[in-house]
């Protein structure tokens, strides 16, 4: 059978599609056979000596004992309120269904026709919603110059809308993927008490469903159901790809590319790969790069955690650079799973969290009303890259949102 493979070889935008005789993939679902796609070759990891933010690993093979768990929880609890980031390993998913991930992602750029892209088009500023294409180029980073990046997203439910007929095939594959991140990944990180799924991985994921709503104390289910996986919301895939941009553009932009921002949601699942560009900031005000580990998940807090917490867990400022100069040539494929909660949460601190109750709320909204999900996700999307920006301090640039300062760093 004709199928995909692994191949040493790759081009100079970093993947090459390789039809080669390989055994058959198989779909979740027994009996079917999955689709075929060339395979996605990542770029070489960089040998550049960059400076790494030490963030927490998270290895939920640990979680099989109640001291593994414990000492675990108090980890990652260290590290969603100080660092807002923290990396997952043994988290369920194999290195080749990863691998799989990644070569459907890289469908919809470079299988769907541009005439056809234009069909499935994102009204970010009409709608407030990423779902569909955001084409290269609409989003202003800085002098003039406009990003070179595109990506496609789409709704946990796969049916709410068409997709471009080269991605149909594998729409079984990425309901499955966006099932797996929302009750594997995500309600386990939700919850605070054992969890139930009937599963192998149940004693690894034990951990996880503790994680969040134990360390505010608050009853196992609290978070989790904020997040309903059949709720209304916009909780998405998105497949995102970087291009390569001109000397020019990366002096005008001082080699931004994408400034320093919080993300909207709850929770961003982010699986690593190794292009370097990712880099947070830290509390002490310098950028550290994100460092890639093969097959971990990256996760971070957003902005709906960060108000539902009041602060105690943080919403991190983080950017995407130009990549060391051994990966410049390269595209950068990014898979994600963007966590939001319900659309009609009012995402205000949850007082009766005893943690909130001694330490108390570290960041309020500024006197403004809080917003609801709904209300806050259509209004920052229909803003970013499209709104004039204030320069306050050194670096820094501001827009109001609802009521809610919100600030971009370069």
């Amino acid at each position: 059978m004709l199928f995909l493979c692994r191949s040493p070889m790759s081009s100079s935008l970093g993947r090459q599609w390789i039809p080669t005789l390989a055994a058959t993939t198989v779909l979740p679902m027994p009996g079917l056979v999955a689709p075929e796609t060339p395979h996605y070759v990542p770029a070489p990891g960089t040998q550049a000596d960059l400076e790494y933010a030490d963030l927490p690993i998270i290895d939920l093979a640990g979680a099989g004992t109640p001291e593994g768990r414990l000492a675990l929880a108090q980890q990652a609890r260290d590290a969603m309120a100080n660092h807002g980031f923290f990396y997952v390993i043994n988290h369920g998913y194999t290195p080749a269904q990863t691998e799989r991930i990644f070569d459907i992602a890289d469908v919809p750029f470079a299988r769907v026709s541009d005439e056809e892209k234009q069909t499935y088009v994102a009204t970010m500023k009409q709608t407030g919603s990423y779902q569909g294409y955001k084409p290269r180029q609409y989003w202003h980073i800085a002098n003039g110059v406009r990003d070179q990046l595109e990506h496609y997203s789409f709704n946990r439910d796969i049916t709410k809308r068409q997709h471009p007929e080269p991605l149909r095939p594998f729409l079984p594959e990425l309901e499955a993927f966006a099932r797996h991140n929302h009750e594997d990944v995500l309600h386990p990180v939700l919850r605070s008490g054992p969890c139930l799924m009937p599963c192998s991985r149940t004693l690894m994921m034990d951990f996880l469903c503790r994680l969040l709503a134990l360390g505010l104390e608050l009853p196992e289910e609290t978070l989790v159901n904020l997040h309903g996986y059949s709720s209304v919301g916009e909780t998405s895939v998105r497949f995102m790809k970087y291009y390569p941009r001109t000397k020019d553009e990366e002096l005008k932009t001082k080699s931004a590319w994408l400034k320093g921002h919080t993300d909207i949601g709850a929770i961003t699942v982010l699986y690593s790969q190794p292009v370097a560009a990712l880099q947070i900031l830290t509390k002490e005000g310098s950028w550290k790069w994100v460092k890639h580990i093969e097959n971990a998940l990256v996760i971070n807090a957003g902005d709906a955690l960060e108000f539902l917490s009041g602060g105690f867990y943080r919403a991190t400022i983080h950017r995407v650079i130009q990549p060391p100069p051994d990966q410049q040539n390269y595209t950068r494929l990014g898979v994600f799973y963007f966590a939001m909660t319900d659309d009609n949460v009012t995402l205000a601190p949850l007082l009766e969290s005893p943690v909130l109750q001694r330490v108390g709320i570290t960041k309020s909204l500024g006197g403004a009303e809080p917003p609801t999900m709904e209300a806050w996700r259509k209004a920052r999307t229909a803003a970013y890259g499209q709104t004039d920006l204030k320069p306050t301090e050194k670096g820094v640039e501001e827009e109001v949102i609802k009521g809610v300062v919100v600030k971009h760093y370069n």
